[in-house]
């Protein structure tokens, strides 16, 4: 019996993907978290993770924000508790609230022989593809990376590279409190922004936009098998996981 030579497909590495279902998540703590993320994936370049959640109410702002798109006074924004907080990422300024899902992929770019410009224009396919499956047509902002729905940004993108990997990624208003967006310029636009709860006709609950977002990015990526895990990053040694097989 002779056996069968090994194909090129058959010899390729398995991509694994990590996939951290959280609930609300303090920045620092993401901040740490994605650390140790990146320093593990830049070890195993064929693996990455994924990390979803929300945040306490809060303002970041990235490499294109200004304090000028911050309307409130510092006084009235200590009042709220919504001290701004710089970060190493692009876009500009975003407000942090419940309702949303924060989704921050981390893989090497290399591995996926992506650039940065390729893997941006792929995460911003993403974006438009969930708002699709919620009967909502997303416009790629041209001036800022992000998406549009009637002229208001629904999808706040912004990304950050680390040793070719990547960290940050997008915030997708699922069905915040829109009022709030009056008083900051996310991304410097003149429009608050806007949800997916307000443009949709379609039922919109931030588990199932989480869950989706999951889906579209192990699609999208090519991975071959994802690990789910639910717990706070600083509990994770008491994770528990199940793990897929994905199917795109």
């Amino acid at each position: 019996m002779t056996d069968t030579p090994p194909t090129a497909e058959s010899q390729k590495p398995t991509r694994a993907l990590s996939a951290y279902l959280l609930g609300t998540v303090a920045f620092d703590a993401l901040l740490a978290f994605q650390r140790r993320l990146i320093y593990d994936i830049s070890g195993d370049r064929t693996t990455a993770a994924l990390i979803l959640c929300d945040h306490p109410t809060g303002i970041t702002i990235g490499r294109e924000g200004s304090r000028s798109h911050i309307r409130p006074n510092p006084e009235d924004l200590n009042a709220r508790g919504w001290s701004p907080r710089w970060v190493s990422r692009g876009g500009g300024v975003m407000l942090h609230v419940p309702g949303q899902v924060a989704c921050y992929p981390m893989l090497a770019l290399d591995a996926h022989g992506l650039t940065a410009g390729a893997y941006l224009d792929q995460l911003q396919g993403v974006a438009i593809e969930l708002l699709r499956e919620f009967g909502v047509t997303g416009e790629i902002d041209p001036d800022h990376p992000g998406v549009r729905v009637n002229g208001r940004r629904l999808v706040h993108i912004g990304v950050a590279i680390r040793d070719n990997v990547t960290c940050f990624g997008m915030v997708v208003n699922a069905d915040p409190d829109l009022e709030l967006f009056r008083d900051v310029r996310c991304d410097g636009a003149t429009q608050p922004m806007t949800s997916l709860a307000r443009e949709s006709s379609h039922r919109v609950r931030v588990t199932g936009v989480r869950q989706r977002l999951l889906e579209l990015i192990a699609s999208r990526f090519g991975f071959d098998r994802t690990s789910v895990f639910h717990t706070h990053p600083g509990a994770l040694h008491q994770r528990v996981r199940h793990a897929a097989a994905h199917r795109p």
